[in-house]
């Protein structure tokens, strides 16, 4: 015999073996699954329980109740995995972990979520029905009861596991402007929920820790009311906010630039400390209505976010690079229905402004000579040229993003005054723009590169200068937050975003 037979000979009754413990392993789960429910129940019924018989039963259980299930491919993928054992019931009712459940999702307010999002009350009926001597009095209702409460179970677990470690919602459905990369439940971690051991560490492990989210819950609790809101207003702002944080939307970045939109403000924070703030104006919202408040929408409003074309979009990206004494490539829908109006009323308009004119590539030598009240002006482009007018300033931080918005100086420095900041055309003007480039950089040679490239007043080029690491930026809408004092803060909701993620979270309760 030469060795690669012994080998495969070797190979083989190892595997046969492998194959008859998990055969006898399997046999021996279900075997015990009357066992476990009668020392539960007490009901004698249990006792008499087929294994492979409930199996079926169980299969045509799930098939029946796959359009009522929220993640019925999973499920019923692990349960044929599983050889439709009822793997939750089994591990779970006899140590109380079952009604451990059914405590949380009962307490599922104390997140702003409804427990009836969760199936509350069925898994209540299913399980009195397990114990109800009653109502299990022959094999077969045995089999539909124990189908019909291990259904119940993971269902409720894992929306339940799936809202707290990732949100009810996925905030990329429901906004027309959201650009961030957002984690969502996958297989692999509703496996870590189905395959649990002790249901009350697992469920304690799932609530959201940040200082954040425990300042919200806190607030909820106490019927805490913002100013000029009412309590139950308050309330919504509050679950809203909630529904946010559970959106896992951030990297571990030691190092990230966040923007509040609703906040007008811009933060850099290291290891989570904030290390700058500032002011910033963001893109212009839309003119909302005394209707638009926090309610639900008109039916046909339900499909999808409407946003005001100038609003800032919530994004994530890296900050890659600054552009020191930058050029302004003006957006086509500026040029088209500003810039060439203001051309039409000024022919100087543009040479004043240090505006250049181009057609299919080239430079149009005398713009002014156009009559931009009669012509396609989608046919030309613009740029504006490096200098003090310049509507970026003396200089733009850059990040990949599919809006072309940046971080940007401003010549407007009087806009930082005004309470209200959501002015600009969707990018973001920074109020202290070579502060962020120091705490970019850090001290040193390329700093003081930025600096005397912003001093030049004669003749200033664009000049890009790449960071020595990217720096994380997120874009973000928050209209309530403690701060640093763990004070609540409440903001007016510039966009309608609450509008529209109050609806959403309520249309879900069906």
């Amino acid at each position: 015999m030469n060795n690669t037979t012994r080998y495969f000979n070797h190979f083989t009754l190892i595997l046969s073996c492998c194959l008859v413990l998990l055969a006898t392993s399997c046999k021996k789960s279900r075997s015990d699954i009357g066992k476990v429910f009668f020392q539960e129940t007490r009901n004698k019924t249990f006792k008499d329980i087929d294994a492979e018989a409930f199996a079926g039963v169980f299969e045509k259980a799930l098939e029946q109740e796959k359009g009522s299930l929220k993640n019925p491919k999973f499920i019923t993928a692990f349960y044929a995995q599983h050889g439709y054992d009822p793997v939750l019931s089994m591990r779970h009712l006899k140590d109380g972990g079952v009604k451990q459940l059914v405590a949380r999702l009962d307490q599922a307010g104390t997140h702003g979520l409804s427990p009836e999002l969760f199936g509350t009350e069925k898994l209540k009926a299913r399980l009195d029905k397990v114990y109800d001597k009653r109502a299990v009095r022959t094999p077969n209702e045995a089999y539909q009861a124990i189908a019909e409460l291990e259904i119940a179970m993971a269902n409720s677990l894992l929306g339940y596991s799936n809202a707290l470690q990732y949100g009810l919602l996925s905030p990329r459905k429901i906004y027309a402007h959201y650009y961030t990369e957002t984690k969502r439940p996958d297989s692999v971690s509703m496996q870590v929920a189905m395959r649990a051991e002790d249901l009350k560490t697992y469920l304690d492990s799932i609530q959201p820790q940040g200082k954040a989210y425990l300042a919200l819950q806190k607030a909820l609790a106490e019927g805490v009311t913002a100013p000029g809101m009412g309590k139950e207003e308050t309330a919504r702002v509050l679950e809203v906010n909630l529904e946010r944080l559970r959106w896992k939307n951030r990297n571990n970045d030691e190092k990230m630039v966040v923007v509040n939109i609703p906040d007008f403000t811009l933060q850099v924070l290291e290891h989570d400390k904030p290390v700058l703030k500032m002011k910033v104006c963001v893109g212009e919202g839309r003119e909302l209505s005394a209707d638009d408040q926090l309610k639900e929408y008109d039916e046909d409003d339900l499909k999808k976010d409407r946003p005001f074309s100038r609003e800032t979009p919530q994004l994530g990206s890296l900050i890659h690079s600054v552009q020191v004494n930058p050029v302004w490539n003006i957006p086509k829908s500026i040029a088209t229905k500003e810039i060439s109006k203001y051309a039409a009323a000024d022919p100087y308009y543009l040479s004043n402004n240090a505006i250049d004119v181009f057609k299919d590539g080239q430079l149009v030598e005398d713009p002014e000579t156009i009559d931009w009240g009669s012509v396609d002006a989608g046919a030309y482009s613009f740029k504006q040229r490096p200098g003090e007018e310049n509507s970026l300033g003396k200089i733009k931080f850059l990040f990949n993003n599919q809006s072309s918005v940046y971080l940007h100086d401003t010549p407007n420095k009087m806009a930082f005054n005004k309470p209200m900041r959501a002015i600009s055309h969707g990018c973001v003007r920074l109020e202290q723009p070579l502060e962020l480039a120091r705490v970019l950089f850090g001290e040193g040679e390329k700093l003081e590169l930025i600096k005397r490239e912003m001093e030049k007043t004669d003749n200033p080029q664009a000049k890009d200068i790449a960071l020595p690491k990217k720096v994380a930026v997120y874009l973000t809408y928050f209209t309530c937050w403690p701060d640093e004092q763990g004070v609540l803060q409440f903001r007016k909701d510039v966009y309608g975003q609450d509008v529209v993620l109050y609806s959403y979270l309520e249309k879900m309760k069906g």
